[in-house]
């Protein structure tokens, strides 16, 4: 018996296993499907290159045909080791647009605009560059700027200004749009994941147990209310009772799939697979929402300050592992996304649809597939799609992965946003500060000029920027939400869902800092459930 289960080690269980666990007299017990985060290649931010290239400490999933790309199946990555997904991606920090909060509260969830949730952010946030109207110090998250910013993240961002955009030296500063070099979660030239952040110090509790290899299969209820979770941790059943509460970490892939598993969502996926409705809630699985996103390559033959295979390439990279080990500095601390940029597809836009990530290498297939030489990849991916797809079972194998479809380009809105977005990347690209390097756009991307083409390429290479989100919604309706605004699962007791999936409406930028917010604010929700003797004395940065 333990007074919490957080199901997933990911960036919001992990910061709820440290926040719940300062209170000594809780007892909390984390699970995690993967192993520990011990490898060189999760804390040398060159390694993702590694990760992505073999599939390490991820699950690897894909989605279902997409109509809207040509019937491709898109790639879905998502972290199966401690710190989920914050330990394998690419590190930038980004929080999006405070409209996107002030949208969610709109949607009926009082207490999530963006005045409630900044105090949050910088409780989370230990800014290198100091504490200041905008940034704050202290926190468990360490930002950064790059330590050895490659030289061409420099030319993309005057470039960028070459093409008539502000420079914007703080994405989550004053004002989202413009271009600039993102600040990303590393620290003395090492990955900073929510697992070093949060979990790391909160080990040494004897209040707090981690078990990692542990695959959770169902949540176990008792009439409406959630009393334990059913594991299998070296293929043995395993049962662990919570005195208090369920707490639902799984990602927006996983976390409605374990609820529907546990006979929680709509009638009629329930018992396609033979699963009994022991509550139902049509919302689970639905309003799937993702970033849609295509890249451009460029090759740039010889230089090898870009990462890419040569012969020379390999020296430099034995050259930088050396200087890694050593220093913790150069080519390897790059979290290769190092630039980009938050543009608006149409002028009139109020705030920015698009951004873009800058890539200091040749970016194919997401990195698995390997190409000769060298050269620079650019992201465009949409910020707030139209479409929305949905999570299904295969099979109520609890051990099966779940059927995945964004249901990317289903809204012709997207699509003409994306065109421009295309348009307004190429043209970045274009100016002097990159030409005068002489690369050479791959013919795959070059022969699109017409909208047509464009579209055709879209449809040929567009994926996902690896954002799911939405498919626990928060909302104060059970018809057509999972979670209500203090994330407790409609209509159950002892039971929340903390992490991407509550998300009402995808925001304006990378996933992981949000995620952490929500469960930053999440641990405060939990506390304030429980008698006003159990609270902790601190309280988030206004």
């Amino acid at each position: 018996m333990t007074d919490y289960v957080i199901v997933g080690a990911g960036s919001a269980g992990c910061v709820l296993a440290a926040r719940l666990s300062e209170d000594p007299n809780t007892q909390v017990t984390l699970l995690e499907a993967g192993p520990p985060d011990d490898s060189v290649l999760i804390h040398c931010p060159g390694g993702l290159a590694a990760m992505a290239k073999t599939g390490a400490h991820g699950w690897g999933f894909h989605t279902e045909p997409q109509p809207g790309l040509n019937g491709r199946r898109g790639f879905q990555p998502r972290g199966r080791v401690l710190g989920g997904s914050s330990s394998i991606n690419a590190m930038v920090y980004a929080r999006g647009h405070p409209s996107d909060y002030d949208t969610w509260q709109a949607m009926g969830n009082p207490g999530w605009s963006w005045a409630d949730v900044r105090p949050y952010f910088l409780r989370a946030e230990h800014n290198e560059r100091g504490a200041s109207e905008h940034h704050a110090t202290g926190g468990p998250l360490n930002v950064a700027d790059l330590r050895s910013p490659n030289p061409f993240a420099r030319d993309f961002v005057q470039a960028g200004v070459q093409a008539g955009h502000p420079r914007n030296d703080d994405f989550n500063g004053a004002q989202l749009e413009g271009c600039g070099l993102y600040q990303v979660t590393q620290r003395n030239g090492e990955r900073f994941s929510a697992a070093k952040a949060y979990l790391l110090p909160a080990r040494e509790r004897p209040n707090l147990r981690v078990i990692t290899g542990a695959r959770a299969r169902r949540i176990l209820l008792q009439g409406q209310r959630a009393v334990g979770v059913e594991f299998i941790e070296g293929g043995h059943l395993q049962r662990i009772d919570a005195a208090r509460e369920v707490l639902l970490c799984a990602g927006a892939l996983q976390s409605p799939q374990l609820l529907m598993l546990s006979g929680i969502g709509g009638h009629t996926e329930l018992l396609l697979n033979g699963i009994g409705v022991l509550h139902p809630l049509p919302a689970v699985g639905q309003h799937l929402q993702d970033h849609v996103d295509v890249v451009q390559v460029v090759d740039v033959p010889g230089r090898t300050e870009l990462f890419g295979l040569s012969l020379a390439g390999a020296w430099r990279t034995l050259q930088a592992v050396r200087e890694w080990r050593r220093q913790r500095s150069g080519m390897l601390t790059s979290n290769f996304a190092e630039a980009g940029a938050f543009l608006k597809s149409d002028p009139a836009e109020a705030v920015p649809d698009l951004q873009l990530h800058f890539v200091v290498g040749k970016l194919i297939d997401h990195g698995r597939k390997t190409v000769w030489g060298h050269g620079y990849s650019c992201h465009v991916c949409l910020l707030r799609p139209s479409s929305e797809g949905r999570l299904r079972l295969d099979t109520k194998d609890p051990m099966a992965a779940p059927l995945i479809d964004p249901n990317f380009l289903a809204d012709h809105d997207d699509l003409t946003r994306m065109i421009s977005g295309f348009r307004l990347m190429r043209r970045i690209l274009q100016q002097p500060a990159l030409a005068r390097h002489g690369g050479r756009e791959l013919q795959r991307s070059a022969g699109a000029q017409t909208d047509l083409q464009i579209e055709g390429f879209l449809r040929e290479h567009a994926d996902t920027i690896y954002h799911p989100s939405g498919t626990c919604r928060m909302g104060p309706h059970a018809q057509d939400a999972v979670v209500d605004a203090q994330l407790r699962v409609h209509g159950l007791q002892g039971l929340r869902v903390v992490d991407a999936s509550v998300m009402p409406r995808l925001v304006s930028g990378n996933t992981n800092a949000p995620t952490i917010m929500i469960a930053e604010k999440a641990a405060d929700l939990i506390r304030a459930s429980l008698s006003p003797i159990s609270q902790p004395a601190s309280q988030p940065a206004s």
